[in-house]
C-alpha cells in the first residue's frame, strides 16, 4: 500500500509549526508560482494559524513531473489530499490561477458536505466572467516571458537567467494554458462565504470581473480592492494578513460591500 503521507507532502507543505487545533489556510499560487510563495504568510502566522501552502507539479523539487493540464485537473488531484489533512476548520486563499482553483476545491468540498470557512479569491475575476481568447500559453518563450514582466511579479533576475529560465518556462506555459483555457460549469453557488481582493491597476481583472464572485455565493461576500496591479499583494502584505486573520478568528459573517 502506498505512504499517503508521503505522497501528500509533495502537495502540502508546512514551513511552520502549528498549535494543535487552530484554524487552517490552504493556500495556492498563481500561474508560475509555487508554495514558497506563501512562506512569509506562514511565518507572519504561526501558531496561531497553519499555512498549508500547495506545490503544483512541474516546479523546483516537482521539476520532472508533468506540468498542469487543467484547472479541474488540478483539482482533481488535490483534492482527496486535502481530505486527508485538513481539520473541520479550514480556508482556502488564492492568487490569480490560485483563485480558480480555490474555487473549484470549495465546490468539490461541498458536494461532501464540508463547508470552507472562507474562500478567499486574489486577482481574479469571477469564474462567471472568465475572459476568453487568451493565448500567452501559445506565445514564444519570449512572449511568455514580456507577459511575466508585464506584471511584475517575478523576479527579474530569474528571467534574465537563460538557464533558471529555461528550466521554468515549461511550468510557465502549462500554468498559463490551464489559467487561459479554464471551461466555467455552472452549477449551484458555494455555501460559504466568498471574500474577493484585486488591485485597482489590474490589467488580469476589472473591479466589476471580481464583484461578480457575489454571484458565488449564497453567504455574504466582500471585495476588498487596493492600490496596485496584479501583484497588488506586496505591497499590503500586512492589511491583507490582518484581514485573513480577522477573518479567522472570527465566525461572524462577512460585511458585505
Amino acid at each position: 500500500m502506498a505512504d499517503t503521507r508521503s505522497a501528500d507532502s509533495l502537495w502540502i507543505r508546512r514551513y511552520r509549526e502549528a498549535d494543535d487545533g487552530v484554524p487552517q489556510l490552504i493556500c495556492l499560487p498563481h500561474a508560475g508560482g509555487s508554495a514558497p510563495y506563501y512562506l512569509p504568510m506562514a511565518r507572519a502566522f504561526a501558531p496561531r494559524l497553519e499555512v498549508m501552502a500547495i506545490q503544483y507539479p512541474g516546479r523546483q523539487d516537482r521539476l520532472r513531473e508533468p506540468g498542469l493540464k487543467s484547472v479541474d485537473d488540478l483539482a482533481d488531484q488535490i483534492f482527496p489530499v486535502l481530505q486527508r489533512n485538513v481539520s473541520d476548520d479550514f480556508a482556502l486563499f488564492g492568487h490569480s490561477l490560485g483563485a480558480t482553483l480555490a474555487f473549484e476545491l470549495a465546490r468539490r468540498f461541498d458536494a461532501v458536505g464540508v463547508i470552507p470557512r472562507v474562500t478567499f479569491v486574489s486577482g481574479r475575476t469571477a469564474p462567471s466572467r472568465h475572459r476568453f481568447g487568451c493565448t500567452v500559453h501559445l506565445a514564444s518563450a519570449a512572449g511568455i516571458v514580456a507577459e511575466v514582466r508585464s506584471l511584475s511579479g517575478t523576479d527579474d533576475q530569474i528571467l534574465d537567467d537563460p538557464e533558471v529560465l529555461a528550466m521554468a518556462l515549461p511550468a510557465l506555459r502549462s500554468d498559463y494554458r490551464a489559467a487561459e483555457t479554464y471551461d466555467y460549469r455552472p452549477g449551484p453557488p458555494l455555501a460559504c462565504p466568498i471574500h474577493a481582493m484585486i488591485g485597482d491597476a489590474d490589467p488580469m481583472v476589472t473591479e466589476d470581473e471580481a464583484r461578480a464572485w457575489r454571484d458565488h455565493t449564497t453567504a455574504p461576500f466582500a471585495l476588498d480592492v487596493y492600490r496596485g496591479g496584479h501583484f497588488y499583494l506586496a505591497a499590503h502584505a500586512d492589511r491583507i494578513m490582518r484581514t485573513i486573520a480577522d477573518r479567522l478568528s472570527d465566525r461572524g459573517p462577512v460585511d458585505a460591500d
